[in-house]
């Protein structure tokens, strides 16, 4: 493929813009590419680069996109909200058909607050979670991206993972004392943790500190992870016993795999939940909800403080209606499911055939790929997994005209734009990749 002008525009961007990228999850370094590719336009299921080559889209925007590029319902939403106005900073119509809209979909969310990205959600959820608690300590697990502030940046997996950088500099270390880090999917974990509480307690002797048990239901930020059996009821168990809530992140989940939220699949209701992602159809936004009996501690009801001048912004709040509706298309769901599976047996038995092992992990529309022969139920897996071989993989699917996402810790997206024929010249091309896998470059 031709690539001049995506090397000239790096020329410029290094001297311009930190690092030549805007998110550190856009660098190559990780999978041994020069440079990025810089896009001109995108359009349903396809890219199209500044030099002119068009590639089949998996990296969906890091799972933001789920209609596909410039979704027509979409982009109209856009353009009229656009002409009554950018931004208001007053309360407006749509805004509280929003949030009517996001309760009927997610039964736990009685109240909910809009904010601007996932990472501001989570940060307004975590502080909500210590003003309803009057606690300070919140339980993460190991590998699990929650947003780039302060204390999520502790063992964050995802984005830190694919640079090389486990933490942050800038973090304050009195920010650590306040985050307990244990393993995703180990449920003995847990319970040992609930058991030896008194490392864990209150700076004034007066009990444990534990404010909330945080975590995706579904990992989606160390590839597609499935909760074994009994690690949610462990966390559940955990929070009831110690008088601490639970905190959702469902940025990536919700809307991902049905029409609403994960949790109501999986049988579960947190007192927090997440959102971000998807119910943007393509625009920043963020949001967090629960019942009103802790959501009524967030301003100007409660004492718990957060504002944001965009929140509830008229553009993304459009776009974000728009999606929500067409998501609502009968066989939407199940279109998405047959595809991630055709996918992702194409992956196992291409790579069967030609002796690679991989592991590859599916749920619905998202699936990941990690190249090792041990399942993958933790960051670790990933870990341990043959990066040099995902980065040729990577590299030379590329190459095939396929966008995935540089790193192996993060995950496919298929959406509702992908065809028949779009999953068939992408199992042609895992083939074609899957036969030179073990030669080198």
């Amino acid at each position: 493929m031709r690539r001049q002008r995506s090397q000239e525009l790096w020329q410029r961007a290094v001297r311009s813009i930190v690092g030549g990228v805007n998110s550190p999850s856009r660098a190559f370094e990780a999978v041994g590419g020069a440079h990025p590719i810089f896009m001109r336009r995108a359009a349903g299921a396809y890219f199209w680069d500044v030099d002119g080559n068009r590639y089949i889209d998996y990296l969906g925007a890091y799972g933001a996109l789920i209609l596909g590029h410039a979704h027509p319902a979409v982009t109209e939403a856009i353009a009229k909200a656009a002409e009554r106005g950018t931004v208001f900073g007053t309360p407006h119509e749509q805004e509280v058909v929003f949030a009517e809209t996001l309760r009927a979909a997610i039964p736990s969310l009685e109240k909910v607050r809009l904010v601007n990205t996932g990472t501001e959600a989570v940060m307004s959820a975590i502080r909500l979670a210590r003003g309803v608690t009057g606690r300070n300590k919140i339980v993460k697990f190991s590998g699990c991206y929650h947003g780039h502030s302060d204390p999520m940046l502790l063992d964050a997996g995802s984005g830190p993972a694919t640079i090389g950088k486990e933490d942050s500099a800038g973090v304050p270390p009195g920010v650590a004392k306040d985050i307990i880090v244990l393993p995703y999917n180990d449920a003995a974990a847990v319970e040992r943790f609930v058991r030896n509480l008194d490392e864990y307690g209150a700076a004034d002797g007066s009990g444990h500190d534990v404010a909330a048990f945080l975590l995706e239901p579904v990992v989606g930020n160390f590839g597609i992870v499935e909760p074994v059996p009994g690690f949610l009821e462990a966390v559940h168990a955990a929070a009831r016993q110690l008088g601490a809530l639970t905190i959702y992140d469902e940025v990536i989940t919700a809307f991902r795999f049905r029409y609403g939220a994960i949790q109501d699949a999986l049988g579960f209701t947190p007192d927090i939940t997440v959102l971000g992602k998807i119910i943007g159809g393509g625009l920043p936004i963020g949001a967090y909800g629960g019942p009103a009996a802790i959501m009524d501690y967030v301003a100007p009801v409660g004492p718990v403080y957060q504002s944001g001048t965009f929140a509830g912004n008229p553009v993304s709040v459009a776009a974000g209606l728009a999606c929500l509706k067409a998501l609502q298309e009968p066989g939407l769901y199940e279109r998405l499911t047959a595809h991630g599976g055709a996918l992702a047996r194409g992956l196992r038995e291409s790579a069967a055939r030609h002796g690679v092992p991989v592991q590859v992990n599916q749920r619905a529309g998202a699936l990941s790929v990690a190249f090792t022969e041990e399942p993958v139920r933790d960051v670790a897996a990933v870990d341990r997994s043959d990066t040099a071989m995902f980065a040729r993989f990577f590299r030379r699917m590329l190459a095939a005209g396929i966008n995935l996402a540089p790193s192996v810790y993060e995950a496919w997206f298929v959406t509702a734009a992908h065809t028949d024929e779009d999953i068939e010249y992408t199992l042609n091309a895992i083939e074609q990749v899957m036969a030179t896998l073990h030669e080198g470059d």
